[in-house]
């Protein structure tokens, strides 16, 4: 500036200079504010977890606040993955407050169990067919079994029921320990297998039926909590 051919007072030069500098020193604190920004946004965005405890701790706070105003509030987009990690936060946070809600949770996955059970049955029916391979049964033949036997165990948790409802304090364990029984028993006069056979048959099925039964939980506790 000092040899511009228009000469600029010392101080005038000062204070353009001061000016720039303020204006580079803006647009820098821009950029970074804009990149913290857009980290945060992407960490956000890719954090489903991060995201449900945000939106848990929000409903806490404002358990009668609209879908639309909160997420507009804390910055998320109306997309359909935070509307239903939205309503999922309100649905656990209600579940955690109210026991209504709760009870009405357990039943919901009473009855979406009942239908899983006649679902994986047929695949549970398959594991029988492999361990009396050289038997001469078909598949409907085990099918027909593992139906009567599932009846038994009906049968038998109605009366579990019923004395809890007359409040008489039953003991799960005996009405477990009798279908077992019942079970070992079933498995020797229908298939006429030895004891020791049919006992090692017995612990095989139990296995299977209890690997088949912690897939089947955990598929209907996701589909009650999505649709609760």
């Amino acid at each position: 500036m000092k040899n511009f051919m228009i000469p600029i007072p010392e101080k005038m030069r000062e204070n353009i200079l001061i000016e720039i500098e303020n204006e580079v020193k803006k647009d820098t604190d821009l950029d970074s504010i804009k990149k913290e920004v857009k980290n945060k946004k992407r960490t956000i965005d890719t954090d489903l977890g991060t995201k449900l405890e945000i939106f848990m701790e929000y409903v806490k706070k404002n358990p009668e606040a609209n879908i639309n105003k909160a997420l507009d509030t804390l910055g998320y987009q109306k997309n359909f993955t935070n509307r239903f990690l939205f309503t999922r936060a309100e649905s656990i946070n209600a579940f955690s407050e109210n026991k209504e809600t709760r009870a009405q949770f357990f039943n919901q996955i009473l009855s979406y169990g009942s239908i899983a059970l006649f679902i994986f049955l047929p695949i549970f029916t398959l594991f029988l067919k492999l361990y009396y391979i050289r038997r001469k049964y078909t598949y409907v033949d085990h099918l027909i079994f593992v139906f009567h036997v599932q009846t038994v165990f009906f049968m038998l948790f109605a009366f579990y029921f019923i004395f809890m409802i007359l409040k008489l304090s039953p003991l799960l364990w005996i009405f477990l320990a009798l279908f077992l029984v019942y079970l070992y028993l079933a498995m020797k006069k229908f298939y006429e297998q030895g004891y020791f056979k049919t006992f090692l048959k017995f612990l095989l099925l139990n296995a299977s039926f209890s690997f088949i039964a912690s897939i089947g939980v955990i598929i209907v506790f996701l589909i009650s909590f999505a649709f609760f």
